[in-house]
């Protein structure tokens, strides 16, 4: 009977897993008799929580909160697609009207009952996932766990707030706080921005990916181990001061037996050992997290994981060394109508082989490298009651049919006591971990880890190794040159990244950009940047003033994968009609509030024939168009849309394209799957005009050849690439924790030479996803 349990009732789930993938029974003697032991669930709910376990994870969306086309995209979602799906079946199962998350503002997220492997096989379901995988590839909508969203709106960020992400891959919360820092889009820079970290250097190509799509000018991707993540410098009024942060996110690898309905190998590979090997580690991630968080900051710390061990012990023992810096912060009125649990204070830790200890003083000598005494519950009643752990939230898969998940969140009151010291004259040579000097090493099993801020008064020898140090960067950061650290302060692993180069203030190449668009004078041209220091710069790019101030004063100390959004590249052909850069579409939306020259306004019907149409010709467009381009000289420019209050019919946002114009023709130069997006949100029929588009493309090589040849060197590389990821998505899931990306030249446009080695190395982008889950690495 047991080897027959179905992964759901209908059987549906496991369809197209024939391929020699043997199905895995969900049983687990030793995960059952641990949980009901330590009483995480309710009375009488057992059979309820493990029959939801047992249940495949519904597929849950979110749409991007922070742009102006969320209000259509929910829009088309309702009117449209949701219709389609009343009264259908698929495979014998009833398909269930996708509802909204009634915790999640403005109807913003949404789940329904099926599975993301239906979605991906059923062909009656083939238009719905296509406008899933097109909108998620253009940053509209985002496929994420509906646990995974709670930490980022928990964290209540606000556009002016400085952010640490510290594991931050694959992505999906990085982006919601993203959004959150644009929540104002008529603020092309807001002054806030989010550091997102990984320690894995692949997967922080991945993050790349999901940060880039929604555009941001304010999101810079790092990679270092959370534990030891360096302290960073910013430059304030002259004066040099670390950077202490606003708002902290803190979801650390976990055991993941919060995820077993998605990852049903933790089944079968589920044992106390996994959270005991990780406590640790996440009590030191969550240490270093409260230290680099300013006065009256706010850290949300999360798990995948329902074991007390990896949750409340974790808060329990940084409280405890915190001696009242910490408090956990009271959220039972924020987010209301989400169902949770409250956080547990008594609890006991299991070994694998299932002996239990209740103390610290229980367990033999032999055991205590396994178990540490952070582990276990704090025994004075006072001190527990004062720790207020009820305030974490727990959240239990069958009370809202979603995962398990761990949520605690974090005000500090005032500086962490090891941060208090007083400088003193004389003191022992520390251990050097970034730019914190760590006096007591011995964190690894769990003890206290005392880090202190560089004192006033070094030894001498550490002075001019300073000294040394500080005239290098000062040399680079006059030259404007952000590269990666020097071997020697770090070795570099897996892929070697290219300079940050900011443009210097007379840099010719900026003049005929500036006149040939009349550029505002407020135009903040010092926040440019390019990724080459030698021979012809190919694309510009454009961080925010505040992230302009982390790389210049950080570079030889942090390891930076990717910031900036492209706003310009180079077009041969540019020059001779007097500029030799066009606009960018990904960066289109931050440059616009301050061009003033070679925009068009245009109809709807103009946009229609711009997104489906190659290379229109002139006479095809109103002729209120063809007089404004008239006069107008060849070259990129922008193509405006403005809705019409009078016509609520039609589309209500306005939307900004990049376009080319030629001699005789008026072409918009957008990625395939944003031309899609603006086509359903005009009610045009994609699903059929996206084979039209195929069969386009599949023209003979010389037509292509000639059309580039006519517009410009290049000009097609941006389709390619969304082409080309967009198969990498499909490949790798749409949340995978453990696909990491092969390549890095996904995350650069710079990086491919020539569209014919793109297409070549396609295939290497992407690893398979690993069959056998790596219980330490589980993150959402």
């Amino acid at each position: 009977e047991r080897r027959g349990r179905r992964a759901d009732g209908h059987g549906a789930f496991l369809q197209g897993w024939a391929g020699g993938y043997p199905e895995i029974v969900k049983e687990n003697e030793l995960f059952e008799r641990y949980y009901r032991e330590l009483g995480i669930v309710p009375a009488g709910e057992w059979d309820a929580f493990m029959a939801a376990l047992r249940e495949p994870l519904p597929a849950t969306l979110r749409i991007t909160g922070y742009r102006s086309h969320a209000k259509e995209i929910l829009h088309c979602l309702k009117e449209k697609y949701f219709r389609e799906l009343q009264d259908l079946e698929v495979d014998g199962q009833k398909v269930e009207m996708p509802q909204s998350l009634s915790w999640y503002p403005e109807e913003l997220a949404w789940h329904t009952n099926l599975s993301r492997k239906i979605l991906r096989k059923s062909p009656q379901l083939e238009k719905f996932h296509q406008f899933l995988v097109s909108e998620t590839e253009c940053g509209n909508i985002s496929r994420q766990e509906a646990v995974s969203m709670i930490p980022p709106l928990l964290l209540d960020v606000s556009p002016h707030h400085k952010i640490l992400d510290m594991c931050a891959a694959p992505g999906s919360k990085t982006a919601q706080l993203i959004e959150m820092l644009h929540a104002d889009m008529n603020v092309p820079f807001p002054k806030g921005f989010v550091i997102a970290n990984d320690v894995d250097n692949k997967r922080c190509y991945l993050l790349v990916h999901q940060a880039k799509r929604l555009n941001s000018p304010c999101i810079m991707v790092v990679n270092h181990d959370a534990s030891s993540i360096p302290n960073l410098q910013i430059d304030v009024d002259g004066r040099k001061e670390i950077l202490f942060y606003d708002r902290i996110l803190c979801d650390v690898p976990c055991s993941g037996d919060g995820t077993m309905r998605k990852n049903i190998d933790v089944w079968k590979k589920w044992t106390t050992q996994n959270s005991l090997q990780l406590h640790g580690l996440q009590l030191r991630i969550a240490t270093r997290g409260v230290e680099q968080l300013a006065e009256g900051g706010r850290m949300v710390y999360s798990t995948c994981s329902l074991n007390p061990v990896e949750n409340e012990a974790v808060i329990a023992s940084l409280l405890e060394k915190s001696q009242g810096a910490l408090e956990l912060a009271d959220v039972s009125s924020e987010l209301p109508g989400l169902k949770r649990m409250p956080g547990i204070t008594k609890w006991k830790v299991m070994l694998k082989d299932g002996q239990w200890f209740e103390e610290w003083k229980d367990v033999p000598s032999n055991r205590q490298t396994q178990i540490r005494p952070t582990m276990f519950p704090v025994k004075d009643e006072e001190k527990l009651k004062a720790m207020n752990l009820e305030r974490c939230l727990r959240i239990l898969p069958h009370h809202q049919n979603t995962g398990g998940f761990f949520v605690a969140v974090l005000i500090k009151k005032s500086p962490m006591p090891w941060n208090k010291r007083q400088p003193k004259v004389h003191q022992k040579l520390p251990q050097r971990t970034g730019d914190t000097e760590v006096a007591a090493a011995n964190s690894g099993n769990g003890s206290d880890c005392v880090i202190e801020e560089p004192t006033l008064a070094e030894n001498e020898e550490s002075k001019k190794m300073q000294e040394l140090q500080n005239s290098d960067t000062e040399q680079s950061k006059k030259e404007g040159v952000c590269g990666p650290p020097p071997s020697k302060k770090m070795k570099l692993f897996g892929f070697k990244e290219d300079p940050f180069v900011f443009l210097p203030e007379d840099d010719p190449l900026f003049l005929p950009i500036q006149k040939f668009y009349a550029l505002d004078p407020s135009f903040p041209k010092m926040n440019l940047l390019t990724r080459t220091q030698e021979g012809k710069k190919r694309q510009l790019y454009m961080v925010s003033k505040e992230l302009r101030n982390v790389l210049l004063n950080n570079s030889e100390k942090m390891k930076v994968i990717n910031t900036g959004i492209k706003v310009w590249s180079r077009n041969s052909d540019g020059e001779q009609f007097g500029c030799a850069f066009r606009l960018a579409q990904e960066g289109i939306y931050t440059l616009y509030p301050f061009i003033h020259a070679r925009i068009i306004n245009v109809c709807i019907e103009d946009v229609k024939i711009l997104l489906t149409q190659e290379n229109p010709f002139l006479s095809k467009f109103s002729s209120e168009t063809q007089k404004k381009v008239k006069d107008m000289a060849m070259g990129s420019i922008v193509l405006k849309y403005d809705p019409d209050p009078e016509k609520p019919d039609d589309l209500q946002c306005p939307i900004v394209l990049c376009g080319w114009q030629g001699k005789t023709s008026l072409r918009a130069f957008v990625p395939k799957n944003e031309r899609l997006h603006y086509l359903r949100m005009m009610g045009v029929e994609v699903f059929k005009a996206k084979r039209k588009e195929e069969e386009l493309e599949n023209k003979t090589e010389d037509e292509v050849q000639h059309r580039l040849a006519q517009t410009e060197e290049g000009m097609d590389v941006e389709d390619k690439e969304h082409d080309l990821v967009t198969k990498m998505e499909a490949e790798i899931g749409e949340e995978s924790s453990q696909s990491p990306l092969e390549s890095s030249a996904m995350e650069i446009e710079n990086k491919i030479e020539d569209l014919d080695q793109s297409s070549k190395n396609a295939n290497t982008h992407v690893s398979q996803e690993s069959k056998d889950m790596d219980a330490s690495n589980v993150k959402d």
